[in-house]
């Protein structure tokens, strides 16, 4: 009885056929598992799940060849490595090996350009796992960035000066009525090519498509955010404002100290939506040949002739980071809500 009671009172607005229903969802849930696996029987497609675990990490064979003719003069440990000499006439050359490689080689024997000299193993990150990795490089840089032209664009937005307001429902309304396929494009192609050949002219190096990639997703959801902002500011009553400025606040002030933290509460669940759109966006980096997720799993098909499996955990892996990133967002949500 008072274990029931105890459940009662931590639970008190569940109904009654509260367990019914989770009972109904956990059968449908099954039901689904259970279709999916008898459609996958019915098609005539040969499933090598075991030819996954490579894409993500694998063991690569490493040969160390010779770039000169000569004599081995001399094979060594020295400490977790092994030092192989080769002696020409004029040229010594000394190869540092891993002490767990295989040495192909004696002391003493003439060896040719290219010969191998040693070989050994060495894990590597597959291609979904460096794939993964370029994703959520992008995704942060391009939140952060994001949310930095959003505040300022949301502030702009609703200010009294008419060429910062004009500017930002110019910026807006651009971004937001063209596909973000089409800035891409133009961010590598267009401005990438001015970019680059200005840094070429000023002896400077050539920026990288990843930079342009992460240019267009912040400019695409700084757009939105801006708007996002904006909305939240002004869901804010203006007695905040006023009594914040019969305090003696100034304007910044204000804004800083008493708007912004009551706004960013309400406009937090449609930011989080935002960038788990931009972390799905990302996939269309692959154009510019920016090897995100999803690229890397296109090559992995092409490579491998495995669509169903590759795709299936890349949409496992999208999965994950849009839930990780949701979770993390609530969890804030129920801080922000005690504070």
């Amino acid at each position: 009885m008072k274990m029931e009671n105890s459940q009662n009172r931590r639970h008190p607005n569940r109904p009654a056929s509260y367990n019914l229903w989770v009972g109904v969802f956990c059968v449908s849930v099954f039901i689904v598992i259970g279709l999916f696996y008898y459609t996958t029987q019915k098609i005539e497609y040969v499933w090598r799940w075991n030819r996954i675990p490579i894409y993500f990490v694998y063991k690569d064979s490493i040969e160390i060849l010779a770039e000169i003719e000569g004599e081995v003069g001399a094979i060594k440990k020295d400490g977790e490595q092994t030092l192989i000499t080769i002696k020409d006439i004029d040229v010594t050359e000394t190869y540092r090996i891993p002490a767990a490689g295989v040495i192909r080689v004696q002391q003493g024997e003439m060896i040719a350009d290219g010969d191998i000299l040693a070989a050994y193993t060495q894990w590597k990150p597959g291609l979904l796992v460096i794939g993964l990795w370029t994703t959520l490089k992008l995704s942060v840089i391009a939140t952060i960035l994001g949310v930095i032209i959003g505040v300022i664009g949301g502030l702009t937005r609703i200010s009294s000066n008419p060429a910062l307001k004009w500017a930002t429902i110019v910026y807006v309304e651009l971004i937001r009525g063209s596909p973000l396929m089409v800035q891409i494009l133009i961010w590598y192609f267009v401005l990438g090519t001015v970019i680059n050949d200005l840094l070429a002219a000023a002896g400077m190096g050539r920026l990288p498509a990843f930079w342009y990639g992460v240019a267009s997703l912040a400019c695409f959801a700084g757009a939105y955010v801006t708007e996002i902002v904006r909305a939240g500011i002004q869901s804010i009553h203006r007695g905040q404002t006023e009594a914040a400025r019969s305090l003696g606040m100034n304007y910044a002030q204000s804004m800083l100290h008493v708007i912004l933290p009551q706004a960013l509460r309400r406009i937090l669940p449609p930011l989080a939506g935002q960038f788990i759109s931009l972390i799905k966006d990302s996939s269309l980096l692959g154009i510019i040949a920016i090897r995100e997720l999803t690229k890397a799993a296109r090559e992995a098909v092409s490579a491998s002739l495995q669509p169903f499996e590759l795709y299936l955990v890349l949409g496992v892996l999208y999965l994950v980071l849009t839930f990780t990133l949701s979770m993390a967002v609530q969890r804030l949500e129920k801080k922000m809500a005690i504070q």
